[in-house]
């Protein structure tokens, strides 16, 4: 996918993401940062190595295991997000976590416990649901254990370090069952989409052989026929020939009108897809409700070529605009000619127009497609003077129901500036 191009530079077309590994650079530091900022907590122990009353050999012990358990900490929990790591090593590393947090406590004080937390919330991490529901508890059972030794805070330990750390661990269990309900949810988003492309190859597939079954078998037929009479019956032979000649020019509309069904878009549809691509690259979406209605009453020309302005201004806005905001109205207007026209307006709050304003392959192929639907192409700066603005009119000749049949129609305003 490429990088989304704004005024500063193209950036990511993805944010980082809970429970995906990331995947660059970037995104892996965002991650390291995102666990090392939870050290914070380690601030207690940390000030009492260098203000307290500790001997050196307590502060040698203090700081050796303390660099010990964040690097096993970091390792682990860093690691889990890149692979999938088995059991034995993990519970080797929660072993020596365990480990550290029950010494490094029971020789240096009680504000050394805060490291029972981190150990718990480590195992609802790394571990599975029916480990963790065991290991969170175990862990918690230690630490209070430990804070017997300090009489002096017997009173309050449990709320300040035996809750967090079961809560904190079991947070985290719940966490990783989101993470894994979101990748199975993204896993059947992406078989059914699979499935549904096979489904559709597969429905071309059947109505091509209905199509042309019959007319090359009769093509062949009348071949061989025709062979067998162009020696002696030149006459008949010519007249089958000009029944090839009509079934195959028969055959050949057919799968035109066939392929044509297939690839006109239809403005719910691309409606649809142009709400994800304006979320996935983080741009607001504001939708009228007349284009979320749609019109019944819009011929099938007039509607794919509204639907292909649709998909290619959007397009250009994710690639192009840098904007943080997208508009998407729907509007009957009549001409100075008394036609009444849809109007597809797509405006967009980002860089605007160049200064050398000329179309590209996408505007132009646009502006073909509008011109055979008897439409037409009007793009310049947005109304509100920042931005960029497109707008796209197809005939409108409702026979059934007609949106806004009890409203007056909105006067065509002023053609907008841009590149003819």
């Amino acid at each position: 996918m490429r990088p989304v191009t704004t005024k500063s530079g193209p950036r990511e077309p993805h944010p980082v993401r809970m429970g995906q590994p990331p995947a660059t650079r970037r995104q892996a530091v965002a991650k390291a940062m995102w666990i090392a900022v939870w050290m914070l907590y380690l601030a207690g122990p940390v000030a009492e190595l260098f203000t307290g009353d500790a001997s050196v050999a307590a502060r040698v012990l203090g700081g050796t295991g303390l660099a010990l358990f964040v690097v096993a900490y970091f390792t682990l929990v860093y690691r889990h997000m890149w692979r999938r790591v088995t059991l034995p090593p993990i519970y080797g590393v929660l072993g020596v976590l365990l480990v550290l947090s029950a010494v490094l406590s029971w020789f240096l004080g009680p504000s050394w416990l805060v490291l029972f937390i981190f150990t718990s919330v480590a195992s609802g991490i790394v571990l599975p649901w029916q480990h963790a529901r065991w290991t969170v508890p175990a862990a918690t059972v230690v630490l209070l254990a430990v804070g017997m030794r300090f009489a002096e805070i017997r009173g309050y330990y449990l709320f300040a370090y035996g809750l967090p750390a079961m809560g904190s661990g079991f947070t985290m269990v719940g966490v990783q069952y989101l993470i894994r309900t979101t990748k199975e949810l993204r896993a059947a988003r992406e078989e059914v989409a699979r499935l549904a492309a096979n489904e559709e190859r597969l429905r071309l597939a059947r109505d091509l052989h209905d199509l042309l079954g019959h007319s090359l078998s009769l093509i062949t037929l009348k071949s061989e026929l025709a062979g067998r009479m162009l020696p002696d019956k030149p006459g008949a032979a010519a007249s089958q020939v000009a029944d090839i000649e009509r079934v195959s020019r028969q055959a050949l509309v057919d799968v035109r009108e066939a392929v044509t069904g297939y690839r006109r878009p239809r403005l719910a549809v691309e409606l649809a897809g142009a709400r994800a691509a304006l979320r996935t690259a983080g741009i607001t979406a504001a939708v009228d409700a007349a284009l979320e209605a749609g019109h019944h009453g819009l011929a099938a020309d007039e509607e794919g070529a509204l639907a292909w302005a649709l998909r290619e201004s959007v397009t250009n806005v994710v690639r192009h605009s840098g904007a943080g905001r997208c508009e998407l109205l729907l509007t009957e207007e009549w001409e100075a000619d008394e036609r009444r026209y849809l109007c597809l307006t797509v405006l967009d709050d980002g860089a605007g127009p160049s200064r050398v304003q000329h179309d590209g392959n996408g505007l132009t192929g646009l502006r073909e497609r509008l011109a055979l639907a008897d439409g037409r192409l009007e793009t310049g700066p947005a109304p509100r003077g920042r931005g960029f603005a497109l707008r796209a009119f197809v005939p409108f000749a409702p026979g059934g129901r007609q949106a806004g049949a009890d409203t007056e129609p909105v006067a065509s305003p002023a053609p907008l500036n841009g590149p003819a």
